[in-house]
């Protein structure tokens, strides 16, 4: 094994989470390693809100698509439209994204490096070492694994970081929706297709406790679906989706798989030198499986605690990003996480669930709290309206 550097700040993970912590921490001064596996395409929608771009810099030439509108579609097939007032929710693909992501990180400062993390060892003075796998190097070749030391290393290695398993305890505990989609050409896609529209399926037989999806992408369109059902075909339910919405003889691009966490970590670091981020860390949200915008605010968050404790030598700065993330959004991951508790656990709940977003104060408040990534506050008398009606339809008081 070979030393190769010393960093402040080793980035493992070169998703949004990682990609942006590196961002931050290089242009912050930092010397900061990116670690990534090349190749790795996480399944994702790649739905990304207004707020994101704001908040992210994003430009819109990173959009492959803009949905103006969404239809929930319910185990009887009935459908609901829900146009976004004035606005769209842009589409990325991550192919491209996080590449993106990636290289603008790189321009900040940051090294990037291709590799697989390993493990972290420790110098006689409990100095962190990661250790990793150079692209192209065989498990079994112990003699080709490079380390870096670095005084913190952020662990945005995904849904089952191997990061946090090692450094932080109760990791592997974590409850998991699994996910996979297809990458088709929409070119071949009938007419019940629409490229500005993005179509979610609330029906058990394409999943059984979480949903189904059909996302424009431009050229191309990304068809999933979700499940924690162990031994639940997903690749049958995505068959069987579309087979049903008129894109089975589309041509496939490329498929994707990959666990998705619906609930984050009681603690993101060990109370030393680690810290995590994005899937690492939990934050996907419940209900929505939405993750990009929570991935990217998550490694923001990261950089900044390491920031201060890099800053002051204080390893307990490190939790500061846990506690930012759940005063900001710990609110909406429980309202998600009891929405998907009892709306999508059978057919006649999913009715249910559909029905509602017909409701013009359902569809206000939800854009609204989507698009700009906080509750609503301004319209208690709609909220008030709401809970009623949600009510109703939980004790079967009203017609679906």
């Amino acid at each position: 094994m070979t030393r190769t550097d010393e960093f402040d700040v080793a980035v493992v993970g070169g998703g949004p989470a990682g990609a942006t912590a590196a961002e931050d921490l290089a242009r912050a001064g930092a010397r900061v390693l990116l670690l990534d596996r090349v190749g790795r395409i996480k399944p994702c929608g790649g739905a990304i809100p207004p707020r994101l771009m704001r908040d992210f810099a994003i430009p819109e030439t990173q959009l492959v698509a803009r949905a103006t509108s969404a239809r929930m579609i319910a185990p009887s097939a009935r459908v609901v439209d829900m146009p976004i007032e004035g606005g769209f929710v842009g589409m990325v693909d991550r192919e491209h994204f996080d590449e993106w992501l990636r290289r603008r990180a790189e321009d900040a400062g940051a090294v990037r490096a291709s590799g697989t993390f390993e493990r972290i060892d420790r110098d006689d003075d409990g100095a962190a070492n990661v250790v990793f796998r150079p692209q192209g190097a065989r498990r079994s070749d112990q003699a080709k694994t490079q380390s870096v030391r670095a005084r913190i290393v952020i662990g945005a290695d995904g849904a089952r970081s191997a990061v946090a398993r090692q450094e932080i305890p109760g990791a592997d505990r974590t409850p998991f929706v699994f996910a996979y989609h297809e990458i088709i050409a929409s070119d071949g896609a009938g007419r019940g297709y629409d490229a500005a529209r993005a179509d979610v399926y609330y029906q058990g037989g394409l999943s059984p406790d979480f949903y189904a999806w059909i996302f424009p992408h431009g050229d191309t369109a990304s068809v999933g679906v979700g499940s924690a059902h162990k031994g639940f075909s997903l690749r049958g339910a995505v068959e069987a989706l579309r087979a049903q919405s008129g894109l089975k003889d589309c041509a496939t691009v490329r498929t994707e798989g990959a666990p998705i966490p619906l609930k984050p970590l009681r603690r993101w670091d060990n109370g030393r030198d680690v810290v995590l981020a994005g899937d690492a860390a939990g934050v996907v949200a419940p209900a929505s499986g939405e993750g990009i915008y929570y991935a990217m605010i998550g490694g923001r968050l990261a950089a900044t605690a390491a920031q201060q404790a890099l800053a002051t030598g204080e390893s307990r700065a490190l939790a500061g990003a846990r506690a930012a993330f759940m005063r900001a959004h710990g609110k909406v991951f429980f309202i998600l996480g009891m929405m998907q508790h009892f709306w999508y656990r059978n057919d006649k709940r999913r009715e249910r669930f559909v029905a509602m977003c017909r409701d013009p104060d359902v569809q206000h408040l939800t854009w609204q709290a989507y698009m700009n990534k906080e509750l609503v506050r301004a319209k208690p008398g709609a909220h008030a309206r709401i809970f009623f009606k949600d009510m109703g339809h939980l004790l079967g008081l009203s017609t679906p």
